[in-house]
């Protein structure tokens, strides 16, 4: 049931993290202690301690009023416990892209899986009125070998929010009115960090936590995007799973 990916596990050497795919629809990172998390997932999207976090690909038709039950129930199909955050996509998750970094003690890996066929503009009003809520998303993963303060987590929310937008503006992609989008209606970002060190105050850009979040998330998110316009556009072209970028 639960598929050891390799090439994430050999390139990513952040102690006691694992990742794997379950029944080719759900993209699953497994830690051997709690991890510290501030997110906006669907199932569990808090400030809260977890264990795993699980990104799971449901059908572009996908209508549900309990979308975070059904992650639970998912959830524990798989006996995971409760501590467990969950992320909805209607991107195939074995295209999972993820970008890792280091930089003197620090490491950053960020997972996504990035769809565009919802995009939005925000702030936009007219915009806004004429996107529809769909799962099609750009769903961010950020791990961190660190010791994150409560206001660096949300400091590195707002730093990976800033070069997900980048991405998504490097890509050319419009809405119907030609107004740039700076991502789509359900974005869904999770910040997560092992505790480790010393503690981290800040997660700016002007910081090497910052520069490690910005540059992994970016170039995840860029590629993501890729990937998706690739699989989707004319040519259809078929990909497995995104895989790893380093450095």
């Amino acid at each position: 049931m639960f598929e050891e990916l390799t090439a994430f596990n050999m390139n990513v050497p952040i102690k006691g993290i694992s990742f794997y795919l379950v029944e080719n629809k759900t993209f699953l990172i497994a830690s051997r202690q709690l991890l510290k998390v501030l997110s906006s997932a669907v199932l569990g999207g808090e400030r809260r301690r977890a264990r795993f976090i699980m990104n799971h690909t449901v059908e572009e038709t996908y209508s549900s009023e309990s979308p975070a039950e059904d992650l639970a129930r998912l959830a524990e199909r798989m006996n995971l416990g409760k501590d467990v955050l969950g992320l909805m996509t209607a991107v195939d998750v074995r295209r999972t892209v993820m970008s890792f970094g280091t930089r003197q003690d620090l490491a950053v890996a960020t997972v996504c899986t990035a769809g565009v066929s919802n995009a939005c503009s925000a702030g936009n009003l007219a915009v806004a009125s004429e996107c529809v809520t769909a799962p099609g998303t750009i769903n961010t993963v950020v791990l961190i070998d660190g010791n994150l303060t409560e206001a660096a987590m949300v400091n590195a929310v707002i730093t990976a929010t800033e070069a997900k937008t980048r991405a998504v503006f490097q890509a050319g992609i419009r809405l119907p009115d030609g107004a740039m989008a700076t991502g789509t209606t359900t974005d869904a970002i999770v910040i997560a960090c092992t505790g480790r060190g010393k503690p981290l105050p800040y997660a700016g850009s002007a910081t090497d936590l910052g520069y490690l979040v910005g540059r992994t998330v970016y170039r995840a998110v860029a590629q993501g995007i890729s990937d998706y316009l690739a699989a989707t556009g004319p040519d259809k072209l078929e990909r497995p799973a995104g895989g790893v970028l380093l450095n």
